[in-house]
């Protein structure tokens, strides 16, 4: 039994002395070898991690989620934090205008195939159709729109209204829907003129600084000569608003009063570039026939390439007079109108060879941006109605 015991030892572990000699050669080549790999094997299996890991998918899962269990406890919490940010401003990318790449102010409407776009890039899309005779279509898939094909999209309206927004004064974030009052009345970095502004000063600051500005302004302290520039500037603006007012008073009493709510449609010239023109049905008016005639831009060549667009008027005589008629005249908001338009009289005296006004501009809002927008408004509509008032002075 003792030799059975002594012959197992001795092959599990050979005396020193027993153990092959290696030459030098050898050596060398064993040395180069385990430098050059430089990978230590697995203690177990003899085995490289790498391709232990490739052999036993639940070494490589269990040494992964390790590594993560590691990281999430260094920075679990942030990456989480933004997750959620993320999520926000992925929203707000996924719920944006097709077309102006931003988040609807007023409505958001949607084509057949549900792609988004707000109130004013529709209406812009449905102008340029109607400036280029051709029929609108979503810049996303190119199917046709409308205002009875597309509808409105009340779930992103609402949505969208919810989502953080930056303000472009003090760069903070507040939900969307509640945007337009902080940057009007509410935020500190507000531009903001000075008190003084109708005697000259021109400061236009933030509005945490007005009260040290207006503390200090030396506006206040000039001479009336020295403000009397500034006050001739408001003194004209008041005394143009004035006389209108006082022109309106004034044809009001004349006898030959009279109005009509219109409705002007689109229509083609027969040239070779087809413009585009409207006109409304003729109507009547102190005994003749009338027609009041709208163009775009001015008749401009392509008018659907230019952002900002005009609407000017004017009064057409379509029957013969055998005496001269001084007409004062202009456009307003009727009762079948949502038309944004100011009060700006015009008047022409028709003769028997001068039957056709010059062409008035339509005193759409006052910036060009919301001229611009209510203009294309208009020309997406089938078409445009208002009321004319006409004024018969007797001579």
């Amino acid at each position: 039994m003792s030799n059975v015991e002594s012959s197992s030892s001795a092959v599990q572990q050979p005396p020193s002395s027993t153990l092959p000699l290696l030459g030098d050669n050898q050596v060398t080549m064993q040395a180069s070898t385990s430098t050059a790999v430089g990978v230590p094997l697995d203690t177990q299996s003899g085995e490289p991690p790498a391709k232990k890991q490739l052999l036993d998918p639940n070494a490589a899962s269990s040494s992964s989620g390790s590594m993560s269990g590691a990281g999430a406890g260094s920075g679990g919490s942030s990456s989480s934090t933004g997750t959620h940010e993320k999520l926000e401003y992925r929203l707000g990318g996924i719920l944006c205008c097709a077309v102006c790449l931003d988040l609807p102010k007023l409505a958001m409407y949607q084509c057949q195939m549900g792609h988004l776009m707000c109130a004013a890039c529709f209406t812009h899309l449905l102008a340029d159709g109607r400036l280029r005779d051709q029929i609108a279509t979503c810049p996303n898939c190119r199917v046709e729109i409308s205002k009875s094909t597309a509808s409105r999209n009340l779930a992103v309206e609402k949505a969208a209204s919810e989502l953080p927004s930056e303000c472009q004064y003090c760069n903070k974030e507040f939900p969307y829907k509640s945007l337009d009052r902080h940057e009007q009345h509410e935020c500190q970095e507000r531009p903001t003129k000075c008190k003084y502004f109708r005697i000259g000063c021109q400061w236009r600051g933030p509005f945490h600084e007005t009260t040290e500005h207006e503390r200090n302004c030396l506006h206040p302290q000039k001479s009336g000569y020295e403000v009397m520039a500034a006050l001739e500037a408001h003194d004209a603006k008041i005394k143009e608003e004035k006389k209108m007012f006082c022109t309106l008073i004034d044809l009001l009493s004349y006898e030959k009063i009279i109005f009509n709510d219109l409705q002007m449609k689109p229509y083609r010239t027969d040239e070779y570039v087809h413009k585009l023109f409207y006109e409304t049905a003729r109507f009547s008016a102190f005994n003749q026939q009338w027609v009041v005639k709208a163009r775009i831009n001015n008749s401009q060549r392509d008018p659907h390439q230019s952002n900002e667009r005009t609407i000017t008027y004017q009064l057409i005589l379509k029957t013969k007079t055998s005496t001269p008629m001084s007409i004062h005249f202009f456009a307003l908001k009727g009762p079948f109108s949502d038309m944004k338009v100011s009060t700006q009289i015009y008047k022409h005296d028709f003769t028997e060879t001068s039957t056709e006004s010059d062409y008035y501009l339509l005193p759409l809002p006052d910036s060009s941006a919301n001229c611009s927008s209510e203009c294309n408004r208009l020309l997406s509509n089938k078409g445009i109605n208002f009321r004319l008032l006409m004024f018969l002075l007797n001579k």
